[in-house]
């Protein structure tokens, strides 16, 4: 009997946590974005990608003006302290502590599992010097898989493969001189970046649906993901 009443009265705790903050930010949803994760061979991946896709997403959300989004510095610090960034993963009666230290009452989580690139020539080319003078198609993609956990139970409440496709042509000039690297920075007018981009516009959107709306705007998203479940079986047929 003692330990139904203990399991209720941390029930109640819970729910009273979650009525106070959302009564806070005017019924908006308070968030925390985790940093990403990484299971691809993308190039572009450096150790503070992570970080910064976690802040891109950041400022998508908050430019919805649907979500209360935690300062980043504030969650992560808790989140390393409760060893939550390296397990990816919220262990049971860390929830309520970690909701309670940062204000969020989810938790976002995304890792990005499927990146594709693909540059044709579009012929007319040509070279002087080292210098080339040419038409060029670029098309990229990427997949990112995306999590809702809940803060107080540790749940996760929402989950989703975001696609984002870019593809790009036009004259360009290159120098045969060999390459060079950068931060994702360097990414930001290229197909990458702005797959990157409609990647997290499409996860802003998502969630704005189906944690704030909730108006029918499931169906959308629904199909979209029927859509893409149907077009990874044929791939994996096409293997």
């Amino acid at each position: 009997m003692k330990k139904s009443y203990q399991v209720l009265a941390g029930m109640l705790l819970g729910l009273a946590f979650q009525a106070g903050a959302l009564a806070a930010g005017g019924g908006r949803p308070s968030v925390g974005v985790v940093e990403f994760k990484n299971e691809t061979s993308a190039g572009w991946w450096t150790s503070t990608v992570g970080s910064e896709l976690s802040g891109m997403l950041s400022n998508e959300l908050a430019s919805t003006n649907s979500f209360r989004v935690v300062e980043r510095k504030k969650l992560e610090s808790v989140l390393e302290e409760q060893n939550l960034a390296a397990s990816g993963r919220v262990a049971p009666g860390q929830g309520a502590k970690i909701g309670k230290l940062t204000g969020a009452e989810y938790l976002i989580m995304g890792t990005v599992t499927s990146y594709q690139e693909n540059t044709s020539s579009t012929g007319g080319g040509l070279s002087f010097k080292g210098i080339s003078l040419g038409g060029k198609k670029s098309e990229a993609y990427v997949a990112i898989d995306v999590r809702v956990v809940n803060a107080t139970t540790g749940d996760i409440d929402f989950t989703r493969t975001i696609e984002g496709r870019s593809s790009g042509g036009g004259l360009s000039v290159g120098v045969y001189r060999g390459g060079f690297g950068g931060a994702l920075g360097h990414e930001e007018n290229t197909p990458t970046g702005k797959a990157i981009r409609a990647a997290l516009v499409e996860i802003s959107e998502y969630l704005e649906c189906v944690m704030v709306k909730r108006d029918g705007c499931e169906a959308e998203y629904q199909q979209k993901e029927q859509k893409r479940r149907q077009g990874d079986k044929k791939a994996l047929k096409l293997d």
